[in-house]
């Protein structure tokens, strides 16, 4: 009887062992399934949030098409809702917009869709905090105060000085102009200085982390200079995605419309 509980103990033992080793088996393989999945799941919403800045795109143009003028921002104060907002005693016959440079997509007067309950346009993670956002230039252009988003501004400024290339607009650079407030990228790589707009999404740090490196903190600045650069969070974070519209894209296809001249 000794002897057969002895060989019961030393088999309850080797069951034992076995199973742990079966455990630790199934954790690797799982855990070398989730790593791709997640990976998956991130690739899918940078591609969908790439979509949903296009149709931005698409739509403003059109709306200037239709309109002579692009809409403004929407406000950025708790409990606006996603339609353009002027400043005070600002509208359309002046192009006065309350928030030129930090102000999201106006999806309600767009009527797009992903767009959350008070009517903004969200990027793919969905939440209040990745709210897509819209920065339009203010420059003065052929003594056009507001050209772009006042009513009958850009035929007032006339396609000659729409198209002056030493008039800047807003300006995109590949890494942060280095000080809070620039008028220009300021040494670093200049993608565009002729940015009619700029539509962007923060990414998925928005939703956790909140993006705090300087090259992403230079979209939130309140200026006409933003930047746009490979994602990354190997060196500096950065996973902001942006698109722009150039003065001569916005050109061709006012003057395709009728809008022009």
């Amino acid at each position: 009887m000794h002897r057969s509980n002895g060989r019961a103990a030393g088999m309850r033992g080797f069951t034992l062992i076995e199973l742990s080793v079966v455990v630790l088996v199934i954790t690797l393989l799982l855990g070398s399934l989730l790593i791709p999945l997640a990976t998956q799941v991130e690739q899918r919403n940078v591609s969908e949030t790439q979509k949903r800045l296009q149709e931005v795109k698409e739509a403003l143009i059109g709306y200037a098409m239709a309109n002579g003028r692009f809409p403004c921002p929407a406000g950025t104060i708790a409990g606006e809702k996603g339609i353009e907002k002027f400043a005070a005693g600002g509208s359309a016959a002046d192009g006065n917009c309350s928030n030129f440079f930090d102000g999201y997509v106006p999806g309600i007067t767009l009527g797009l869709s992903n767009i959350d309950g008070d009517g903004f346009v969200v990027d793919a993670w969905g939440l209040q905090q990745n709210r897509v956002r819209y920065a339009i230039s203010k420059t003065t252009v052929g003594g056009s105060t507001n050209p772009f988003t006042k009513t009958g501004g850009m035929q007032a400024a006339g396609i000659a000085n729409l198209g002056q290339p030493t008039i800047n607009l807003i300006f995109v650079c590949a890494a942060s102009p280095g000080t809070e407030i620039q008028a220009n990228c300021n040494g670093a790589q200049i993608l565009a200085s002729d940015a009619v707009f700029v539509v962007y999404s923060l990414g998925k740090n928005a939703a956790t982390s909140g993006g705090t490196s300087a090259d992403e903190a230079a979209n939130l600045n309140d200026d006409p200079v933003f930047v746009s650069r490979v994602n990354s969070q190997k060196d500096v974070e950065f996973d902001d995605l942006m698109l722009w519209s150039s003065r001569y894209n916005i050109i061709s296809q006012l003057t395709a419309s009728g809008q022009l001249p």
